[in-house]
């Protein structure tokens, strides 16, 4: 299930949401009080993503500044751009929902 107007799932109470889809596509969730195996790969797999978007996001730019750059080079940029901006949100979301209630939600103005 879904977030309405994201692609990000909702991630039931005391569960964590992990950086990676069954192979069904399907999202994957943790039961953990964030230690252990699996939480530290979780914890791997998500700075390896950030790492790698911030790579993303260096080539993309090169591409952007380069007015030679042709359309090829503009929607490879453009896709992996995508890929990692989804994986940022996923991390994003992930790590809000694991914030205490009272800082996660936040009353509106």
């Amino acid at each position: 299930m879904a977030t309405p107007g994201l692609l990000l799932p909702l991630v039931p109470p005391g569960l964590r949401l992990l950086p990676w889809s069954s192979p069904e596509g399907k999202p994957c969730f943790l039961s953990s009080d964030g230690q252990g195996v699996l939480a530290g790969l979780a914890d791997d797999v998500e700075d390896a993503q950030m790492s790698s978007g911030m790579d993303v996001l260096t080539g993309a730019r090169t591409v952007l500044r380069d007015a030679r750059a042709g359309e090829h080079a503009v929607r490879f940029a453009l896709t992996r751009t995508t890929e990692a901006l989804r994986d940022a949100l996923r991390v994003a979301h992930s790590r809000g929902e694991r914030l205490a209630p009272h800082r996660r939600r936040r009353e509106p103005r």
